[in-house]
Formats: structure tokens, sequence, C-alpha cells
């Protein structure tokens, strides 16, 4: 298991179950660290080699899961009273690193695409989306870090 570097993130590792005529991938029950309730889930694809670029949002707790690709993601905690304040965590999800990352409210998080086909992203969020609780960051290079 990956360590993580900042506060109140969670690695949960997911089952996978392979079967000849099609395979399940587990998502999230309602008796997981890391689900505060129910406001929506969506996908998202990334194209290799894309980026796409830092949001913190407010009041909303992401639930993110790559079933297909892989997708590197990278959290960055500005909180000035976090025990991890001024930290990064990075990872990658997909198929061969099977785990869904709980990302908190109040942190920044940006991603890639790393998988060379397809990189799907599933977010089971507590909130349905509300532009008014998202802050975006108008540049990848506005938090320094080196990709």
């Amino acid at each position: 298991m990956d360590e993580i570097k900042i506060a109140g993130v969670l690695l949960t590792p997911l089952k996978q179950i392979h079967h000849p005529k099609g395979d399940v991938f587990h998502a999230m029950k309602k008796s997981d660290d890391g689900f505060l309730g129910f406001g929506e889930a969506y996908f998202s694809t990334i194209n290799y080699n894309d980026i796409k670029p830092w949001k913190k949002h407010l009041k909303m707790t992401l639930n993110f899961i790559v079933p297909v690709g892989s997708i590197r993601f990278v959290i960055y905690d500005d909180r000035k009273n976090s025990t991890t304040y001024n930290s990064f965590f990075e990872v990658t999800l997909g198929v061969n690193n099977y785990q869904r990352i709980t990302i908190p409210c109040g942190v920044w998080v940006a991603f890639s695409g790393v998988g060379e086909d397809y990189n799907l992203l599933l977010n089971l969020a507590n909130l349905e989306h509300d532009p008014s609780e998202v802050e975006r960051k108008a540049e990848l290079k506005d938090i320094e870090y080196r990709w």
C-alpha cells in the first residue's frame, strides 16, 4: 500500500473478481471508510499524457476509482491548520493498482492520463456538483510541482 502523506486522504484496496465472461470491479459500499453519503456519480476520461489542472472542493468529498487505464493523481495540501500543510501526495491508480482514493474537501487535486489507451475515472461524490463550492487554478504552474 502507498504511504499517504496528506491528512484525510484514504486509499482503499478494492476487489477485482476475474471471470472468463467478464470481470467485476468493486467500487464502494455505504459501510466503507470515505463514504459520507451519496450526491452524484460520474465518469470522466483523460487522454494519455494530458493533465487536468488543479481544483479544490470546499465542501465535496471525492472518491476516485480507475477501472480502465491508468491515472496519476497529485494532491496538494494548503490547509493552514493541517498537520500535512504544504505536502504533496502522488499515486497512480488503475487495473494494476486497483484502489479507491478518497480526497477530502479543502485540498487541491490534479491528474494525468498515464495509460496509453483509454483512461476512465469514476467519481462517487457525497454532494451534487455545485460550481460555487469549487476553486480552480488558471494554470497548472500555479502550484509548483514537477510533472
